[in-house]
């Protein structure tokens, strides 16, 4: 599938909270089947600020029935990008926009009698509200739990909806809001959402062992506590799905020693759209990605850290290790793929295709 990136004129934009905003989408009729997407993935949106060529990638937080592409933008400080969309961005503004992309999901069946739980943390929420309104709408029979953590309630992203939802669906969908910097009165909402608060729900609200799937977004050392306290309690370690949207650590997760990055010229064949693009990788420790975008490629990619996968290929020929992965699967790296953010060749000659 082409990853290349197309005009979406801005639709609308909404304060959610004192620093997020959503951002409504008009896709043209020609490009519907490209912006078709599932529950809990992401877009990758492009622009220039003050001359730079800017990318970042953010999760989609409508769901595919309500017939909207929408994404939030957390102002984060020193963040040129989120302070782009949240403070000068207009309805009426293009953005270049990638299609839909990333596995933060299950499959989800009308004949599905699941229970799902989430953790979500700041605006983790936005791909875990495109779960939980997708999972409530389309499978009747299922129910969700959500643990939802803030520093307070003016910045919960999302309150109203999730109200909306809890009014909507009161026998099969919970909300447990956990506040780091105000008090609901009990201790067990109080506090920093993190493995020891899991482990406390765990005793009183639900049963680890009856979940079918657990979704966990935050940052990074949330996800990792949670998801220990939860394998610890029982859940079985298939049925948790995490998505990060930074890392707090760089190295903490690596998946190749530190000479991952060899001193290793390599005659690098780029498959792309179609199209093939040839280029020397100089041994000088660069990744593959910035060694072709040196070279002249335009390749997709936005983190340049391992984590959103936008820059996925999978290798036809050669081998290429990773520094750092957050973003494939198992299955994914056994068949072949590398985020090309973090690879170095392990052969003198590779070909990637970023179509496969």
């Amino acid at each position: 599938m082409a990853r290349g990136f197309h005009p979406l004129s801005v639709r609308s934009i909404h304060r959610e909270t004192p620093d997020a905003v959503s951002v409504v989408f008009d896709v043209p009729e020609h490009l519907t089947e490209t912006f078709r997407f599932t529950q809990g993935q992401y877009l990758t949106l492009r622009t220039q600020i003050d001359g730079q060529d800017l990318r970042r990638s953010y999760s989609i937080c409508s769901a595919p029935h309500e017939g909207v592409l929408r994404v939030a933008v957390k102002l984060l400080e020193g963040g040129l990008f989120s302070t782009y969309v949240n403070k000068r961005l207009q309805p009426g503004d293009v953005l270049q926009v990638m299609a839909p992309q990333g596995r933060f999901f299950t499959p989800l069946d009308a004949q599905n009698q699941r229970l799902y739980v989430a953790f979500a943390a700041g605006s983790g929420i936005t791909p875990i509200l495109s779960i939980i309104k997708a999972t409530l709408f389309q499978e009747p029979k299922s129910n969700f739990i959500l643990f939802f953590g803030n520093k307070g309630f003016d910045h919960i992203i999302f309150r109203e909806e999730l109200e909306a939802l809890k009014n909507s669906y009161p026998a099969r969908f919970s909300v447990h809001h956990v506040l780091s910097r105000e008090s609901l009165g009990s201790p067990l909402f109080q506090g920093r959402l993190d493995g020891d608060k899991c482990r406390q729900y765990v005793r009183y609200i639900f049963n680890p062992q009856q979940v079918d799937a657990c979704f966990l977004c935050g940052p990074e050392e949330m996800i990792f506590s949670v998801k220990d306290a939860l394998v610890e309690s029982g859940m079985e370690p298939s049925h948790i799905h995490f998505e990060l949207f930074a890392t707090s650590a760089p190295g903490m997760k690596p998946v190749a020693p530190a000479s991952a990055k060899t001193a290793l010229e390599a005659s690098v064949t780029v498959v792309q759209d179609g199209m093939t693009f040839d280029f020397t990788l100089p041994s000088d420790g660069s990744t593959l990605l910035d060694a072709a975008m040196r070279a002249g490629a335009d390749l997709p990619f936005s983190c340049k850290g391992g984590v959103c996968s936008t820059c996925k290929a999978k290798i036809l020929e050669g081998e290429a290790s990773m520094e750092l992965n957050y973003g494939l699967e198992p299955d994914e790296i056994a068949a072949g793929y590398v985020l090309t953010c973090q690879a170095h060749p392990k052969t003198t000659r590779l070909v990637v295709s970023f179509d496969a």
